[in-house]
């Protein structure tokens, strides 16, 4: 707990809240010490989006899904939404790979009455290595992994040199998951794309299995930053939803309810539908 600097009101706030705002007299306030020395970040990205906007598309986004509860798109869940800067990792390197594949090469041919296939077998080796840089990975508990993961990429042109005055108006977590704990993420995404950029190399087989697979991921330098992410968490008959929305560029992702009542409906529609096609061709017949 700390005293509100404007109104003098005792505020209360978890471990790993850094900026917030007094319930009392709705001034913005940065908890002392939680984004200083080391704690500082090295930059952060400010809101593009305000809540507006954020309100604008998840209403769109609501509109996109037919199965979804009435009730829950009403207005009192939207204006729940809250802006927050989320502590993010950002890991560069490189990732060397080496990776043998057993291929194939088919071609059918007619003689006579058959269809004979040849197949040829082919090993086939791929080296090579791939630069990384700013991998990002939430640095909060707080916070859904792959809700994080789903609304990059961040625009990093535009990233700032951390400053306190992008704060106001906006919550914001100190990290709670270290570099050492973050690193494993990072590591696996590194792997995979250095697998993918080799896989992609290798064209005109029929079939392609990787044989052995080797990669060695080389770590680099490691930042520190806040970037924007507007919040809408919810209950519905006793359940939890969460949707997330990146305050830079707009992408979404949210676990929303289904209706059965009108997955039912949709459902007798299709089937009725069908049911009256499969009718009119058997007449026909």
């Amino acid at each position: 707990s700390y005293p509100c600097p404007s109104c003098g009101a005792e505020l209360v706030c978890d471990a790993s809240t850094a900026a917030t705002s007094c319930p009392y007299c709705g001034n913005p306030s940065i908890v002392p010490g939680r984004l200083s020395g080391a704690q500082k970040p090295d930059y952060i990205i400010p809101f593009r989006l305000s809540k507006a906007d954020a309100v604008a598309a998840l209403k769109k986004h609501y509109q996109k899904k037919p199965l979804l509860p009435k009730a829950f798109s009403a207005q009192n869940h939207i204006e729940q939404i809250q802006g927050v800067y989320v502590p993010f990792w950002l890991f560069s390197g490189s990732a060397e790979g080496d990776v043998t594949y057993k291929c194939t090469r088919s071609m059918t041919r007619r003689e006579g009455d058959y269809d004979v296939t040849d197949t040829q077998h082919y090993l086939v080796r791929r080296a090579g290595s791939v630069t990384f840089e700013k991998i990002p990975v939430d640095a909060s508990s707080k916070m859904p992994d792959e809700n994080m993961d789903s609304i990059e990429p961040f625009d990093y042109q535009a990233l700032k040199p951390f400053s306190n005055a992008y704060l106001p108006g906006f919550l914001a977590d100190q990290y709670d998951v270290s570099v050492e704990q973050s690193a494993s993420r990072a590591d696996t995404r590194c792997k995979a794309s250095c697998e993918s950029a080799l896989r992609s190399t290798v064209t005109g087989y029929t079939t392609c299995t990787p044989e052995t697979q080797t990669v060695r991921i080389r770590r680099g330098q490691v930042q520190y930053a806040l970037l924007p992410v507007w919040m809408l968490h919810t209950k519905w008959k006793g359940k939890d939803y969460l949707f997330s929305m990146n305050g830079q560029t707009g992408k979404l992702t949210g676990d929303l309810p289904v209706s059965w009542g009108r997955f039912w409906a949709y459902f007798a529609g299709i089937a009725g539908g069908l049911a009256a096609v499969l009718a009119v061709l058997l007449f026909a017949l």
